[in-house]
């Protein structure tokens, strides 16, 4: 049984993305499907869908490649973990790689990613950084 759905989530597409596959199915949650529209509307994934069956609900998230064949999703680092929450206040979030990458929290408002936390003024649980 895995503990932490969100690691376990995004070390799949990195590692998917890795070996050149076209999608991922997972298992369906409110959080993971919140995230993946996330991702998706910053171009990280090219496509989210859930399928509408009760009794094993899937997730497939079709990746995203660059011209060169290589994925979107070049890294991922897990900041709040099971074990040990991280909490940001908005003065705390900065830019992810000199701007080239995202920070995706867990705020009142909803997944934001760093930027639009801090055009929100809200803080939140740094859920993981993407490049």
């Amino acid at each position: 049984m895995v503990s932490d759905t969100v690691g376990d989530f995004i070390i799949q597409l990195k590692n998917a993305g890795v070996v050149g596959k076209s999608h991922v199915s997972l298992p369906y949650s409110k959080l993971k499907f919140s995230i993946a529209k996330k991702l998706e509307e910053k171009g990280y994934v090219a496509a989210v869908s859930a399928d509408n069956n009760t009794v094993g609900r899937k997730l497939t998230v079709e990746l995203a490649y660059t011209d060169g064949k290589r994925a979107r999703i070049s890294g991922v680092k897990r900041m709040s973990k099971p074990g040990r929450r991280l909490y940001a206040k908005v003065s705390d979030i900065h830019p992810v790689k000199f701007g080239k990458g995202n920070m995706f929290l867990s705020t009142p408002a909803g997944i934001l990613t760093d930027d639009e936390a801090r055009v929100q003024n809200v803080g939140g649980e740094e859920l993981f950084m993407i490049w």
